[in-house]
């Protein structure tokens, strides 16, 4: 009888459709999913569930976390994401907006998206001034010490935080650079109350940026939308002149990427 319920609920999800419904469901959830997780939203059995999983992640579109027994996103699916914000239609009107911006606060502006090791520059701007820093696209920028990753790691929950944070020592790449932990939750919880981050001289010395998030409609981090320019040219402090026309560019992106 168990295997007779168990086929006849198998059969109601298109075969076609199983494996892209769940990896549906692990990037709408946006943190490591368990098969338990899934099994009464996708309404299939439990050995399906897990043949599935393993599939998705022997394809590389998920991968297994550290517990051994939840999944997220792997570098196929992370690749197929930012693919698909790259696309043509897409790209034009983002570059539009990313330009109108850099003219009106004069600097360079990027768009970045995390990835498993550090925040990755989807897209940038460059300022007309002859002295500015070159980070092409598809440069990866560390976490703890850039603005974008400083918004990423706000936004992560706190077990999720602890496990960043405790991976590995933060690397100092200035004398700013904040290497401490401890110093660097403070910091990252002042982010998350005011909605903006900062960087200080903390992955470049001489360089100074300013981020704020770009956010989906249920409120998720999606990319981050930035702006850095030498200490030479401008303060901190008139750098946050700069965020209202960069909250006013980054809902203009999140609305963009809501009507793909």
């Amino acid at each position: 009888m168990p295997n007779d319920q168990a086929s006849s609920k198998d059969s109601q999800i298109p075969t076609n459709l199983r494996l892209l419904m769940i990896i549906e469901e692990v990037v709408k959830r946006g943190v490591s999913v368990r098969p338990v997780d899934l099994i009464d939203v996708i309404e299939l059995p439990k050995p399906t569930i897990h043949r599935l999983l393993q599939t998705a992640e022997a394809e590389g579109f998920l991968q297994r976390d550290i517990d051994g027994r939840s999944y997220g996103p792997g570098d196929r699916l992370r690749a197929l994401a930012i693919n698909t914000m790259s696309s043509e239609r897409v790209r034009t009107a983002r570059l539009a907006i990313l330009k109108g911006l850099t003219e009106e606060i004069g600097e360079t502006c990027n768009l970045a998206t995390p990835d498993r090791e550090g925040m990755t520059y989807l897209d940038r701007v460059e300022t007309k001034w002859p002295i500015r820093v070159q980070l092409p696209r598809g440069t990866q920028v560390p976490f703890h010490c850039t603005a974008s990753g400083k918004l990423y790691l706000s936004s992560l929950r706190s077990n999720t935080l602890t496990g960043v944070l405790s991976a590995r020592p933060l690397e100092k790449l200035t004398e700013h650079t904040i290497t401490s932990p401890e110093t660097l939750r403070d910091e990252l919880a002042k982010t998350r109350q005011r909605g903006y981050s900062t960087d200080n001289q903390e992955f470049m010395t001489g360089m100074i940026a300013i981020g704020v998030p770009i956010l989906s409609p249920n409120g998720r981090l999606l990319a981050t939308l930035s702006t850095h320019a030498p200490v030479m040219r401008c303060s901190l402090d008139h750098m946050k002149e700069f965020l209202e026309p960069l909250r006013l560019a980054a809902k203009k992106l999140s609305e963009l990427n809501g009507n793909q």
